[in-house]
């Protein structure tokens, strides 16, 4: 049965980053343990309420994808098994579905996003500007269409708390040298396209999905963090699909909606969750893990 954990309590182990879903700790010897939590941010904000399972249906739908992508890219993580890094007395079952062992890799500074629809904050810009993080689009263009080929749109990565903001390839290249800016790029667009056609096949789209990338000390690159995850992936139920509308999604999009409603300013602290608005998000992620990677944690 899937366990639930709001906030990982490793004691010994040397929390260095505590985000919206995940908790890192440095294990002192190269590596890293992280901890995917059942922490829901909306709005930037980390809601109260943990959505039971949550973390171990992303770290499995990771791992899932890492595995069939290492062949385009290596990734971080390292196969060591999760019990043998833990403090005694801790359950290992809390963890054992949930965290992974990876290497210790210095982050490149970027969120590298694939656009393969129009949708989104995308939607947003080229109504505004007829472009996407600076690249010109066909005039008339609708919501959802999509685009003529995948688009590699960059953003900085923001504290917890603050808004990532889009720029475009140039300020890529200004912030990590043109070297690796491309490289990003193209691993990008490279694990996009294969991730695309992977989950047509399987009745769903993948309209757009963002990677955090890393290199280690001899300079080689690797996909971290998470990967294709529908908190990270914009994933929808093709026979739900069409154009000039926004899609259902398989994703926290249900409790978007809910807020929506209430009279709250996006601000901390964030409200309580219906238990109905739970079970409804959590149906999501579990359907997304079935559906793409044939994966059950119930």
């Amino acid at each position: 049965m899937a366990t639930t954990l709001l906030q990982s309590d490793l004691p010994g182990l040397n929390l260095i980053h505590r985000g919206k879903v995940r908790d890192v700790f440095d294990l002192g010897d190269g590596h890293l343990l992280m901890v995917a939590t059942d922490r829901l941010s909306a709005f930037d904000v980390v809601l109260p309420d943990p959505i039971p399972g949550k973390g171990e249906m992303l770290c499995q739908i990771s791992n899932f994808w890492f595995d069939k992508t290492a062949h385009i890219i290596a990734n971080h993580l390292t196969g060591i098994d999760v019990a043998s890094v833990l403090p005694p007395g801790v359950d290992a079952a809390l963890y054992a579905r949930r965290a992974v062992v990876t290497k210790k890799l210095k982050p490149v500074p970027v969120e590298c996003i694939a656009r393969g629809y129009l949708i989104g904050s995308g939607w947003k810009d080229y109504q505004r500007t007829g472009a996407v993080s600076g690249i010109v689009l066909p005039a008339g263009l609708r919501q959802a269409q999509q685009l003529p080929e995948p688009l590699f749109t960059p953003s900085t990565k923001a504290a917890v708390g603050d808004h990532d903001e889009n720029i475009d390839f140039a300020a890529a290249v200004s912030l990590v040298g043109r070297e690796l800016a491309e490289a990003v790029r193209d691993a990008t667009l490279a694990i996009y396209g294969f991730a695309r056609d992977y989950a047509a096949q399987r009745g769903i789209i993948l309209a757009d999905t963002k990677f955090e990338f890393g290199t280690d000390e001899d300079g080689r690159l690797y996909v971290m963090d998470e990967m294709l995850t529908p908190d990270s992936s914009r994933y929808w139920p093709a026979e739900q699909y069409q154009v000039g509308i926004s899609p259902p999604s398989y994703d926290k999009q249900f409790v978007r909606d809910y807020l929506e409603t209430l009279d709250w300013d996006k601000t901390p602290p964030g409200p309580r969750l219906p238990a109905e608005v739970i079970a409804k998000t959590r149906a999501k992620y579990a359907e997304a893990l079935e559906k793409l990677a044939g994966l059950r944690i119930d």
